[in-house]
C-alpha cells in the first residue's frame, strides 16, 4: 500500500490536503503480467529503452488508475470505476499524476510502493496440473 499526502487547490479555489491510497494485489499483478506478451515487466523495460513517451505515459496512467482505491473502516481496499472517475475528476489527480510522470525518483518509489509484499518479484504463472492415470 502506498499513500500520497497531497496538497492541492480544488476547483472551487479552496486549498485542500488529502491522503490518496494505491495498491496492487498479488492477483492484480499476476493478471497484469499475463496480459502482456512476454510480461508487463518486459513491456515496461522495453518502453523505458525505446523512449516512447506517449506509450509510457499511457501505461503509467493505467497503472496509477488500476492501483487507486479507497480504504474502508472494515479493512478492505475498494477499487471500482466510480472511485477512479471521482479521483480523475479531482484537481488532486492532476497534481499527483504530473509529479509521478515528471519525477523519476517519485515514480520509482510509487511503483515499488504499490507492489505486493513478495520481494517485488512478478509471480510466475501456475503450471497446469497434470494427472497420470
Amino acid at each position: 500500500m502506498y499513500k500520497i499526502h497531497q496538497k492541492y487547490e480544488d476547483f472551487n479555489g479552496n486549498e485542500r490536503e488529502d491522503d490518496f491510497y494505491f495498491n496492487l494485489s498479488k492477483a492484480e499483478l499476476l493478471e497484469m503480467e499475463l496480459s502482456e506478451e512476454g510480461g508487463m515487466g518486459k513491456r515496461l523495460n522495453n518502453l523505458i529503452g525505446s523512449q516512447d513517451m506517449k506509450e509510457a505515459i499511457k501505461v503509467f496512467k493505467a497503472i496509477v488508475l488500476m492501483s487507486y482505491g479507497v480504504r474502508t473502516d472494515d479493512g478492505r481496499f475498494v477499487k471500482n470505476q466510480e472511485i477512479r472517475d471521482k479521483f480523475t475528476q479531482s484537481a488532486a489527480y492532476s497534481e499527483i499524476f504530473m509529479e509521478l510522470a515528471t519525477d523519476t525518483d517519485k515514480a520509482q518509489k510509487f511503483i515499488n510502493g504499490i507492489l505486493p509484499n513478495m520481494g517485488n518479484a512478478i509471480p510466475a504463472p501456475p503450471l497446469p496440473n497434470k494427472h497420470n492415470n
